[in-house]
């Protein structure tokens, strides 16, 4: 066996070790695969296992310092069924649209525990929002004129607070988010006069600010270091606010892992990180601030699994393929198309066939039980790549194909429509 298949399968054990096997299958909340598919009554499909979302949220806030904030940032997955669940278990909801907000409303989730956040918010989302009685993270100077037309039309002050784009980026995460020009948030330096305007203007009631320097980072240190420069960089701007900060949005950044190369992130530096900071520096210079951690994929990737069939098997010049009806355009990032440098095959299992050999020591396993294939998506376009050179056991049509670390940016974040096949199903099991 190659080095490279022996890491895939020790990656792909940790993964699938939180799922269960049931009669051979692949089980989602308890329920074996090929019975799931049937309740279901089509695939492909994503299925998210409710358990394990709670499980995780218990063992972040485990790890978190008492009397601090977890939001879920609704953007990851805004399925309403999930939303639903997610909204007992936590303090509160971050959205990034009028569509998400509308979800979020529908959920018993107060409407003073859920904040806007985006770039691009148009007048008629900050009216909505305004209206709802929702904090508002303001993003421009512009963003701010609109929004105070708007709580001067309705009558009512807007709930503000400052994302700001610090002059730092998180090291080491997939998706920097701060630091340099950014779309994303007012850059730090301009910050003290938005503050004076707010200070100037009666339709606002400021309540903080809001900071998230990167995404997907598997780097406990470097999350404890932009938490450590971001409390440095509030503490130095809080003479300047026009009133107390109530409201100090840290970010998450948490990533989870998707391929060989990748570790799971280590909770408990950041724990004692942050109360370090909030004991030591920030409950004695802002007694009144909420500090709020904000997590998505942290807390539903790994609760999530999609599901499609083999709808075909073939040979081409040496090499198997297996064909199924899903694809990228329902789970684009497992495909290596969103935002991905180099592609990485996600983990990846025949769900109809999880029992024996795929749950025992991946190491170990004789190589004559597996094969090599590649798995394809049902899309006219060589980008519908699933599984490339996938060492699995072996598979027929009709067997069920599992992707895992599907429950975050997956249907939401994938080109639906696309040579206009069905959506697939959700389901929260």
């Amino acid at each position: 066996m190659n080095r490279v298949a022996a890491t895939d399968r020790v990656m792909n054990r940790r993964v699938m070790d939180a799922f269960d096997s049931v009669e051979g299958q692949l089980a989602v909340g308890g329920i074996p695969a090929r019975l799931l598919a049937q309740r279901v009554g089509s695939t492909p499909f994503f299925a998210y296992d409710r358990d394990l979302i709670s499980s995780r949220v218990a063992t972040v806030r485990a790890a978190l310092p008492d009397g601090v904030h977890l939001k879920y940032a609704v953007k990851a997955n805004p399925m309403p069924a999930l939303l639903h669940h997610l909204s007992a278990l936590v303090d509160g909801l971050d959205v990034a649209s009028a569509g998400e907000l509308r979800h979020a409303l529908d959920t018993p989730m107060p409407a003073a525990r859920i904040s806007f956040a985006g770039p691009g918010k148009t007048t008629a989302e900050l009216t909505q929002a305004v209206a709802a009685g929702v904090l508002v993270e303001l993003e421009s100077e512009n963003e701010l004129a609109r929004l105070r037309e708007v709580a001067a039309r309705l009558g009512t002050r807007a709930r503000v607070a400052l994302r700001i784009n610090p002059d730092f980026a998180m090291h080491g995460s997939g998706m920097r988010l701060g630091g340099g020009p950014q779309q994303f948030g007012i850059d730090a330096e301009r910050v003290p006069d938005l503050l004076a305007v707010l200070a100037a203007a009666p339709e606002t009631d400021f309540q903080g600010f809001h900071v998230f320097a990167g995404s997907q980072n598997l780097r406990a240190e470097s999350i404890c270091e932009a938490q450590r420069a971001t409390v440095a960089m509030i503490l130095g701007l809080a003479d300047a606010a026009p009133g107390p900060i109530r409201y100090l949005n840290l970010g998450g950044g948490f990533g989870i892992p998707y391929s060989r190369k990748d570790e799971p992130l280590d909770l408990g530096p950041i724990g004692e990180n942050l109360h370090q900071l909030i004991e030591q520096q920030l409950r004695p210079a802002l007694p009144q601030a909420q500090v709020v951690i904000e997590l998505g994929r942290y807390l539903v990737g790994e609760a999530g699994v999609y599901v499609t069939r083999v709808v075909d098997r073939k040979q081409s010049r040496g090499k198997t393929y297996l064909v199924v009806d899903g694809g990228m355009h329902h789970q684009l990032a497992a495909s290596g198309n969103f935002g991905q440098v180099i592609r990485r095959n996600y983990p990846i299992a025949v769900a109809s066939r999880f029992g024996g050999p795929q749950r025992e020591d991946w190491d170990g396993e004789p190589d004559s039980e597996r094969e090599k294939v590649t798995v394809v998506g049902c899309l006219c376009t060589p980008l519908d790549l699933l599984g490339d050179g996938v060492e699995l056991p072996p598979a027929e049509v009709g067997d069920l194909i599992a992707l895992f670390q599907a429950g975050a940016y997956g249907l939401t974040a994938s080109p639906t429509a696309f040579l206009g096949h069905p959506p697939p199903v959700e389901v929260l099991v």
